[in-house]
């Protein structure tokens, strides 16, 4: 186990791109801790709690979702989560859990089960195998992902609430096999500036793993992720992304793909499902909430005139609807 302080790193700001994948990686703010390379011989049981119970632990705001990820790297777990449903992880597999389910990851009937509080305080793994036993053993690495401003951002809806990768495979997953094995070592190593280094890892190995499932998706797959592989339909969730404050209608959104207003609209509700201008208020509710807490000096006027609204009352309305409080209120509880 890892026994140093947890430190999470604020994203690096990059200069603005008009690659939709890019935008919301960068906005949503990735950071992560690796938490635990341990070995466990069956029978054996972890207990890890959802989300709002690990940002306790873990001392993170409320609002971050903690998506907790298992990598075997020798014998096989079992997950089981609070809803009861049941997954085998096997060796060369990782699982990401970004639906902040709890769970409890086991081998065998274990009559005792160990809390991830008592893994966090560096209590003596009493699972241990001893030589014996080692080579039958199972090898894991865990850690989690913090994921900011989760709120309204369409990455975490579309992104399956459990995500299970054969990652060992340097035919399947090039990038994503690259990136595990640096991490291990560096794990392993711990060497001068070792922290730092595993932290930017993380942060790569969450976004490859999203991009490794964008991949994996099938030519016929419909949502916002594959919304972005469409020519059509990804050019102009770029332009809304990029410009929020833009005039946007159905017509104006056609015009940039050269469509009709009609069709682009069917076009758009089948492959993202959910309407363009629907669309561009969410967007704009999320670009405005990221701002209220970021941009502490401008006003909530100049906001919403950053976001697209001439009208205080139009946009006050349309952001309580979408975020549950008024902007004013917001920008206190952030």
């Amino acid at each position: 186990m890892l026994k140093t302080t947890i430190n999470f790193s604020k994203p690096i700001s990059t200069l603005e791109s008009s690659d939709a994948l890019s935008q919301i990686l960068n906005s949503i703010g990735i950071s992560g801790c690796l938490l635990l390379k341990e070995e466990y011989c069956s029978p054996w049981a972890v207990s890890v709690p959802q989300s709002s119970q690990l940002n306790i632990l873990l001392n993170t705001s409320k609002n971050i979702r903690v998506a907790t990820f298992h990598l075997v790297e020798r014998g096989q777990i079992h997950l089981k989560f609070d809803d009861d449903n049941d997954y085998l992880i096997e060796a060369g597999e990782m699982v990401v859990c970004f639906s902040g389910l709890g769970h409890i990851l086991y081998q065998g009937k274990s009559q005792i089960i160990t809390s991830f509080q008592d893994i966090m305080a560096g209590t003596d793994n009493i699972f241990k195998p001893d030589k014996n036993k080692k080579e039958s053993s199972t090898s894991l690495v865990c850690g989690v992902f913090l994921l900011h401003d989760t709120r309204l951002n369409p990455l975490l809806a579309a992104l399956p609430q459990i995500l299970k990768l054969n990652v060992t495979k340097p035919s399947d997953y090039p990038r994503l096999n690259g990136v595990i094995n640096l991490m291990v070592q560096e794990f392993k190593n711990q060497t001068v500036g070792n922290s730092y280094v595993i932290e930017r890892y993380l942060e790569i190995l969450c976004a490859e793993t999203i991009r490794a499932y964008v991949d994996s998706l099938p030519e016929q797959a419909t949502g916002w992720l594959s919304a972005l592989k469409d020519p059509i339909i990804g050019r102009t969730i770029e332009a809304i992304h990029l410009n929020p404050k833009f005039n946007w209608t159905v017509k104006a959104l056609a015009q940039t793909v050269a469509m009709s207003p009609s069709r682009f609209a069917a076009r758009f509700v089948a492959t993202v499902g959910e309407p363009p201008m629907n669309y561009v208020t969410k967007w704009r509710m999320y670009t405005a909430g990221k701002e209220l807490k970021s941009k502490r000096s401008d006003s909530i006027d100049q906001i919403a005139h950053d976001v697209g609204y001439k009208s205080m009352a139009s946009f006050s309305r349309a952001f309580k609807r979408h975020m549950g409080l008024s902007p004013a209120a917001w920008r206190s509880a952030q």
